[in-house]
């Protein structure tokens, strides 16, 4: 086990509020509620957000950015969308400060009021459509597909670094077009474009489905959202994709003159992934080593560690690394060589494990005698010893096999702890004393639905795609059910 880190068997908060804090991700600021996210953490981000930002630009989406401040009048535009953000707005009133009279600091200057108080973005829907009421004027300026990356406030009261802060980052994408089709299409493109990126880069299968009407976007007709299973088996809902119908174009006056000449509003979808991920992937694949990233995801991929007793013998050992080290930077791969005196290789081990770097690569005297090195991977932590000629063609091989080990690992967990429950008191016993992910039958009510979230903590996370038409009873009321719906306790 990594030093300073909680067993994750014995308390899994704690052991993640351990590795976020220990491998260098993030700390808390000194503002409340909000986090200061640290290079690495950063870098992990960055690699998220690059992968993301080429996949968007392949669906024919563009970035854009917009204001953070939203006049308080837009939300009064679109009545649910004002009511599911009212309770985490932040609001600035004043813009200027001044001495206070007393000499002990700064006040509020009460003549700096603002005539309109503004609204720091829990999201950007109202501003956006304000804007676009002013590019689209014909069919020909529809679809409209954008995306912004950016930075967003909801004044959350309980927190935890990653899953749920005041501020955090996230791409929104916001799209307008000439017809319903359209609309539903691109909510289906993004949600299965967000599935896409979660099991082949963070390596994490999820599920994906309809949200219930209590569960969905403030302001959307449909939302989608792609769900996964943490090892302590809550759910984390890692996407969102929302069909707006004509909501907001309706609310902002967004109308276009369509092919036949007739003036119609547009139709709208929103879609957004935050800095969440992060979490997600710590929650999903770590353990009390440290991190476990996946190669595709992880900002260094090979850590290369010389071992030896003196200045000779690290010259020695740096010429062989380095030349190791551009071979697998031609092959695309990130590698980092760590020759610091100021730490013990034992040391750099540990370290590199914590923070979950996939492969490391030892090297001594003995290994450039026999032409060899010593090849650690971390997701299984095991080693072996391998052909210095053939390292680059076999790291490249183990990087994948690593990725594929991590994806079917997380899918073996979420298969086994998967249940098809009949009987409440099995809904019960699972929710309050395993975790995991219950399909099980719910009669459609959402009265249902809350007195089963009041009594076990437990909410739809969605109505899975896949889940067939199957007659059956709900598990709470005994009342008709036509499907199976996917519950668990969630962050």
């Amino acid at each position: 086990m990594a030093k300073y880190l909680t067993n994750r068997d014995e308390n899994y908060a704690q052991w993640y509020n351990d590795l976020v804090i220990k491998a260098d991700l993030a700390e808390h600021s000194a503002v409340r509620g909000c986090m200061v996210i640290k290079p690495y953490g950063y870098a992990i981000w960055e690699k998220i957000q690059a992968q993301l930002d080429k996949m968007f630009k392949a669906t024919g989406h563009v970035n854009a950015y917009f204001p953070l401040f939203i006049p308080k009048s837009f939300f009064s535009r679109e009545a649910e969308h004002v009511e599911g953000f009212a309770k985490e707005c932040a609001i600035v009133t004043h813009y200027r400060l001044k001495n206070d009279e007393s000499g002990k600091g700064v006040v509020i200057d009460p003549a700096a009021k603002l005539e309109e108080e503004l609204i720091i973005r829990p999201t950007s829907e109202t501003i956006i459509w304000n804007s676009y009421r002013n590019w689209i004027r014909s069919y020909r300026d529809l679809p409209l597909l954008i995306n912004q990356w950016a930075n967003v406030v909801r004044w959350e009261m309980r927190t935890r670094l990653f899953l749920r802060t005041a501020e955090f980052l996230w791409q929104e994408g916001h799209t307008a077009h000439a017809t319903r089709e359209e609309a539903v299409e691109e909510t289906e493109k993004m949600i299965n474009v967000y599935a896409d990126f979660v099991e082949n880069f963070m390596a994490l299968p999820v599920v994906k489905g309809y949200k219930t009407e209590s569960e969905r976007f403030a302001g959307a007709v449909d939302t989608l959202a792609i769900e996964a299973l943490m090892q302590d088996g809550k759910g984390l809902q890692v996407g969102t994709s929302h069909f707006l119908g004509q909501n907001f174009a309706r609310a902002f006056d967004v109308q276009f003159t369509d092919r036949n000449g007739k003036l119609e509003y547009v139709w709208a979808t929103s879609w957004g992934l935050s800095t969440r991920t992060i979490g997600a992937l710590i929650m999903a694949h770590s353990d009390n080593h440290g991190l476990v990233l996946p190669p595709l995801l992880a900002p260094v991929q090979v850590v290369i560690i010389p071992i030896y007793k003196n200045r000779e013998q690290l010259q020695h050992i740096s010429t062989a690394a380095l030349k190791i080290k551009s071979a697998l930077e031609e092959n695309g791969i990130s590698v980092k060589y760590d020759d610091r005196d100021t730490n013990k290789p034992g040391w750099k081990f540990a370290d590199y494990e914590l923070k979950g770097v996939p492969v490391r690569i030892a090297i001594g005297p003995r290994d450039i005698e026999n032409n060899s090195l010593e090849i650690f991977r971390r997701d299984t932590l095991a080693k072996e010893t391998i052909s210095a000629s053939g390292a680059t063609d076999h790291i490249k091989k183990l990087l994948g096999d690593i990725q594929e080990n991590i994806f079917r690992k997380a899918g073996e967990f979420k298969n086994d702890n998967t249940y098809y429950l009949d009987k409440w008191e099995d809904f019960v016993d699972i929710t309050e004393n395993k975790g995991g992910f219950i399909m099980a039958h719910w009669d459609g009510s959402p009265a249902t639905e809350e007195k089963i979230k009041e009594e076990t903590k437990a909410t739809i996370r969605c109505i899975p795609f896949d889940s067939p038409e199957e007659e059956g009873k709900c598990i709470y009321s005994g009342k008709p059910s036509v499907k199976r719906v996917l519950f668990s306790r969630a962050y």
